[in-house]
């Protein structure tokens, strides 16, 4: 088993008499990028700034490379962390944050920082005020990825930068996965994207971990079977479907199992027609996220 870099055990936080996180558990491997999902209000941010050091465990356990955050220096600068929103002093510009983030960061590289300028082609002498928010965003990764961090923890990361920026990003940090064995942690709404990159996902609601696979388990776990059959026809009994529609003979479900085993079944009920549809992540969040409790009709695929 691959050594956890990134850990939570039965954490919980409240903010008043409402509990943004329950008894949640987390687990990142080394060298994983994990992505972690979950509807809005479920409590993905409240977990990123706990693993941040931002947030003091109310109960529970945080722990980044084996030791506790909050109020750990030593820990923190093993870490890399952009938020959804850039914070960064006004009259800045970036060359002035990078000497700040070097203050900070004893892994900042000062060679690092000028071979990544090419890649991001910012003017580092500008006021960082007088940036555009995505060009902002550009500088957040350019500073991040400046300090080598061993941890890369993000929320909705690429959000404000073009496709062509985005890609690139996503570039840079998947290098950094494959040569220095960085571990990250990404938060995003763009599920399509989250499946090009990451191999690990958590799918979060109401403040719990609803699972945690490998991207290679959840697909394979989730089934979608389209068939058709003549008068008279029909599924077998004892099998869990998560979601069913129907188009004339034309049905569609969505199953929990192995495709394999799945099949065999079906096709012994002899259909007309009998097919197996891959599902993206996007389709697998909604449909374990139906199995919650929530109203499908109520989500856009």
């Amino acid at each position: 088993m691959r050594e956890l870099m990134i850990q939570c055990r039965a954490l919980e936080k409240h903010f008043g008499d409402f509990a943004a996180l329950r008894s949640l558990d987390l687990a990142v491997p080394r060298g994983a990028v994990y992505g972690l999902v979950g509807p809005n209000g479920a409590g993905k941010t409240t977990v990123i700034r706990h693993l941040a050091g931002v947030y003091r465990p109310e109960k529970g356990e945080v722990s980044v490379c084996g030791e506790a955050v909050f109020e750990n220096p030593a820990v923190k600068a093993r870490i890399a962390f952009i938020p959804d929103e850039v914070f960064f002093h006004a009259s800045d510009s970036i060359s002035d944050m990078a000497r700040f983030y070097a203050s900070l960061c004893p892994r900042f590289s000062f060679e690092r920082y000028e071979t990544l300028r090419g890649a991001f082609r910012l003017d580092d002498t500008r006021p960082m005020r007088r940036l555009s928010r995505g060009m902002q965003k550009q500088a957040a990764f350019w500073l991040a990825l400046s300090q080598c961090p061993e941890v890369l923890i993000l929320d909705e990361p690429v959000d404000g930068l073009d496709p062509v920026m985005r890609r690139a990003v996503w570039g840079l940090i998947l290098a950094d996965v494959a040569e220095r064995g960085t571990t990250v942690l990404v938060s995003s709404h763009n599920l399509r994207e989250l499946e090009d990159v990451c191999d690990h996902v958590g799918i979060m609601n109401n403040g719990k971990m609803l699972l945690e696979r490998t991207l290679t388990e959840l697909q394979d776990n989730i089934v979608k079977i389209q068939l058709a059959y003549a008068d008279g026809g029909d599924v077998p009994e004892g099998l869990e479907i998560l979601h069913e529609s129907a188009m004339g003979r034309l049905r569609t479900l969505i199953l929990r199992g192995k495709s394999d085993e799945l099949q065999q079944k079906l096709a012994a009920t002899q259909p007309l027609f009998l097919d197996v549809l891959p599902l993206s992540l996007e389709e697998i969040f909604i449909y374990e996220l139906g199995g919650a409790g929530h109203a499908l009709s109520d989500m856009v695929l």
